[in-house]
């Protein structure tokens, strides 16, 4: 398949109805590593940068589901793309306090450009990924502030769970998560034999940890993938969260489980009590689940870093049986 990604030309007239005439469009690169926008640096005739992001269909690397395997796009699993859940996403942050990329413009009428657009600041600082490795221990102070930006997120509670722009029509939380956990252990299963064969014992502990959990009635705001790659460092030393579309009111421990997951020995500086251990078990097993299909399935297309996928892969692969024992 042969993808058209944006090139400068046809970015200009989307600059100039965003910034002015007066900052031309003088290139653009096109960052790797996503999967479902665009993400483009745009350098600009006096020298300052912008970043834009195109929700275009060649840029979407994700196969086409089976027909009626697709979520709704009420689910709270639903494809977390779209311009309408970047703006949710964003103003709300902006309203609790908490560092997004600021929005200069975006547009859905596709007047300047065929794709809805989004152009938003360009925080140049690494990612908090890149400033662990690097210096653990200067990385304290951030992991302190995201851990202060968490709180505020955790606060910002609702009745109703799901995306701010796409609330759910209900369900609680933990059937949602046992629906998609047995959805993707059937797609693993598929597609691994080394699940497979252990496919029937998945399934039953997870209907007994969902067994376990009792009711809940408020939910908390989360980004549902906040790994360090997707909190860059900005100028102050402040935590900026990118990739935000999938925010939504769901179980605070839906975040904690993929925080625990992703951010590893550093967890321990975002971790907080009264979590419920119940819905934690539950959690992290279908996570793991999830990153062990979905990726597979992305390989199912084009997408071009094929090794990163399937190392994320067999590294789930592995917790899932180790969660057996």
């Amino acid at each position: 398949m042969t993808r058209a990604f944006a090139v400068p030309g046809e970015l200009a007239a989307v600059v100039t109805a965003a910034l002015g005439p007066g900052r031309a469009i003088a290139g653009a690169h096109r960052l790797r590593g996503g999967s479902k926008k665009g993400v483009y640096r745009l350098a600009l005739a006096d020298g300052s940068t912008v970043v834009l992001y195109s929700w275009g269909a060649d840029e979407n690397y994700w196969p086409a589901r089976d027909a009626g395997s697709e979520p709704g796009p009420a689910d709270p699993f639903a494809d977390a793309s779209g311009l309408d859940l970047f703006t949710a996403a964003s103003d709300r942050l902006r309203a609790l306090g908490v560092r997004a990329p600021a929005v200069y413009f975006t547009d859905d009428t596709h007047a300047s450009y065929p794709a809805d657009l989004a152009i938003v600041e360009d925080v140049r600082g690494e990612t908090l990924d890149s400033r662990l490795a690097a210096d653990p221990a200067g990385a304290g102070p951030v992991l302190g502030r995201l851990r202060e930006a968490l709180a505020l997120m955790r606060a910002d509670t609702s009745t109703r769970i799901g995306k701010l722009a796409r609330p759910a029509a209900g369900g609680a939380c933990p059937d949602l998560v046992l629906r998609r956990a047995l959805g993707d252990l059937a797609e693993a299963a598929r597609r691994t034999s080394r699940i497979g064969e252990v496919s029937g014992q998945v399934a039953g502990t997870l209907h007994e940890l969902a067994a376990a959990i009792g009711p809940r009635s408020e939910h908390s705001l989360v980004h549902g993938e906040l790994g360090p790659d997707h909190v860059l460092v900005g100028p102050d030393g402040e935590p900026v969260l990118i990739d935000i579309e999938g925010l939504m009111h769901f179980d605070a421990e839906w975040e904690h489980a993929f925080l625990r997951l992703r951010f590893g020995q550093h967890y321990r500086h975002l971790a907080v009590p009264g979590l419920d251990p119940a819905r934690m078990a539950l959690y992290s097993l279908a996570m793991d689940l999830s990153l062990v299909s979905g990726p597979l399935r992305l390989l199912d297309g084009d997408f071009p870093d094929r090794d990163f996928m399937l190392a994320i892969a067999g590294h789930a692969t592995g917790r899932v049986l180790a969660a057996l024992t």
